[in-house]
Parts: structure tokens; sequence; C-alpha cells
């Protein structure tokens, strides 16, 4: 690992660039598909609405349409040791509990579609999250023909600064704009928003903005639906939280 591996990804803009320099690290070193997944709405039952978590992935789309849109990844062994743990994680785990605790049919049927895509060998991370509600989590995913003991070779000797790595881009990965799987707000909608969080009236955002009151209130409104949220205090946080208001253009 170099500075300038860290550099870039601290200069990064978007969630984009960021993950193409990650993926681009991790390729090197064997694991040539990545899964991120990153939420603040967890509950004790459900990660949220799906349509609000940070999902990124560079395995090919048949594979995350299965994994992620199909739900496959909700009984997924590595998804419940990463939302039970925090640090990282050999995939060997999974033939430990396998041995300890037996597999469920729902685990069997993840377990054959990840084999059926040569996702049998690998690592996760579980991060470190400030909140109760938020949990981030990495898979790295080994090249095909990798075993597991390849893998765990090589997490032996380069570990630490994977952990460095994956660390600084999930940081920065929490701080940019992202939307979810929503359409994103607009400029417009950002900017009302802005006001709202800072104690402004909807008379006051009209005289600010040159509105009339009413435009102003259409544009509250398709913010709400937007962010899927009844009031507007409610699309005020979740947009605070997803990085889409007050922030700083790249």
């Amino acid at each position: 690992m170099k500075l300038d591996d860290l550099e870039a990804l601290l200069d990064a803009d978007t969630v984009e660039q960021v993950w193409a320099h990650l993926t681009a690290f991790m390729d090197g070193y064997g694991f040539d598909r990545l899964l991120y997944g990153y939420t603040r709405f967890r509950t004790a039952n459900s990660f949220g609405d799906p349509q609000d978590l940070l999902i990124l992935s560079n395995a090919d789309e048949v594979y995350v349409n299965g994994f992620i849109n199909q739900g496959l990844y909700f009984h997924a062994p590595m998804v419940r040791w990463a939302a039970e743990n925090v640090g990282a994680c050999s995939w060997r785990w999974i033939s430990e509990m396998a041995l300890r605790d037996g597999i469920t049919e729902a685990e069997r049927k993840v377990l054959n579609f990840n084999e059926a895509h040569a996702v049998t060998s690998g690592y996760s991370i579980s991060f470190k999250d400030s909140s109760i509600r938020s949990k981030g989590a990495l898979g790295l995913i080994a090249r095909a023909g990798l075993t597991q003991d390849d893998v765990d070779a090589i997490w032996e000797e380069h570990g630490r600064k994977f952990m460095v790595i994956c660390n600084v881009a999930h940081m920065r990965l929490t701080c940019l704009p992202y939307s979810g799987a929503r359409r994103s707000l607009t400029r417009r909608q950002k900017e009302e928003l802005e006001w709202v969080g800072d104690g402004k009236t909807t008379q006051d955002i009209a005289q600010i903005m040159g509105l009339t009151p009413a435009t102003v209130e259409k544009h509250l409104r398709l913010a709400r639906e937007a962010l899927n949220v009844e009031t507007t205090a409610q699309a005020v946080l979740k947009a605070s939280f997803q990085n889409q208001i007050f922030a700083v253009d790249g």
C-alpha cells in the first residue's frame, strides 16, 4: 500500500470514484469482485427499506440481481456474521459454522447460488459505525481458482493494509451523497430542505428564494415523495443521512 492509494480515496469527490479506486486496488491482490452495503436505517429485524441502502458491486448483473434484488443476502451466513460482529472474517467460518450449528434450507440455497457463480472463497469486513442504526460491510470475493487456503495466505500477508484501505474507503463513502435506489433530489428540493433544516418557515423560504409559498410547498412535497417519508422533518433527516443536503460540491 502506498500513500498514493490513500490519497486517491481521500481526494475522491464521488461514490463512483471511491469505488473505482477500491476495486482496482483489491483486484491487484486477487479479489476481483467486491460487494459493499451500507445502511443508516437498520432495525432489530432488518437493514431498513432496500431502496434506502447503498449497494455497490462489480460482480456481474445476474449475481447482483439474485443476491441483492431477490433477497438472498438476507439469509447469507457472512451477512449474518457481519451484522453481529465488527472486524474481518475468513469465509472458512462458513464451514466451521455449518459443522457446529448446521445449515438451514435458506442458507443452503444461498451457498448453492454462490457456488454456481464462483463465489466460494473470500473474506468479509464488518465496519465499526457510530450509530446503532448504521451498518456497513464489504465482501471480498476471490478470483475463480483461488481456494480459501490461498485467500487466507494472502490475508495473512496483506490483511493489515487491506483493513486500512477498506476502512478509509468506507469512511469516505459514508461522507458522500447517495440516494440508494431512489431518485436523487433536485437542486431546488435540496436547497429548500436546507432552509427548513435552518429553521425557516415556508413563507421565509419563499421570500429568500423568490418563489410563492405554493411553489415552495410543491417542491417540499416532491422531496418527501422522493425520499418516501411522511413529513418534511423526516425528509430533512433522511436527506442529511444520505449527504444529499449541506453537501460540499465536488
